[in-house]
């Protein structure tokens, strides 16, 4: 037999549009994950989710999400400014041309992070974006493998955490030569740069992107 609810718990139930988001100071429902820590609160609200159809765009987040591999996002995100200032703003031309010293100079950024099989995919992905531009570019590469439909999650455990186009995605972009690109790994990419809409039913950025309905 359970415990029945508390007065206050009831109260925060019947305060939820409905069990998957957390309502905010500001009145706004967001997943747990974006309701608490400020820097995860503004990326959530301004730019998870949202298009990213560039190639330098595309890039600098499949490097990311690769440097994510085993760590948080909120890790990521506060070492995004360093990331940027090291790899010179993602930019694929310059990176493409990283060596040794280069690879050196990374390892030894503590602002960073500092795994070499990490960085040295980041020099290997640049490399492989600049021969994409024969075949399209890399952001229309990686837009190819838009779903015909995407989820519908009411409650975080509802989310995927791959799919068939993610798994296509991944193969093909290691027959590109891409590396650090797994199929959860490109899961991730496409929730963040909104080919996919996994904000939740009941979160205020649901449909925010204009790629999907709410």
């Amino acid at each position: 037999m359970t415990d029945a609810p508390t007065a206050e718990q009831s109260a925060l139930d019947a305060a939820q549009p409905d069990p998957g988001v957390v309502i905010g100071e500001d009145g706004l429902p967001r997943p747990a994950w974006a309701s608490v820590d400020p820097l995860l609160r503004d990326y959530y609200d301004t730019e998870w989710g949202m298009p990213v159809r560039d190639e330098q765009g595309m890039y600098e987040r499949i490097s990311l999400e690769a440097f994510q591999a085993g760590l948080s996002w909120a890790t990521i995100l506060r070492k995004r400014p360093a990331f940027r200032a090291a790899f010179d703003g993602f930019a694929p031309d310059v990176v493409a041309g990283y060596g040794d010293s280069d690879v050196e100079r990374l390892l030894a950024d503590p602002g960073i992070v500092r795994n070499s099989a990490k960085i040295r995919a980041a020099i290997t992905n640049a490399q492989a974006t600049i021969r994409l531009r024969d075949k399209g570019g890399l952001a229309d590469f990686v837009w190819s493998f838009q779903p015909d439909v995407t989820p519908e999650p009411v409650t975080f455990d509802q989310i995927p955490t791959r799919s068939p186009e993610s798994e296509a995605l991944s193969k093909a972009l290691r027959t590109e030569g891409f590396a650090f690109v797994g199929p959860t790994t490109m899961f991730a990419l496409m929730e963040a740069i909104g080919i996919i809409d996994t904000h939740l039913i009941g979160s205020h950025r649901r449909g925010s992107s204009g790629v999907w309905p709410k």
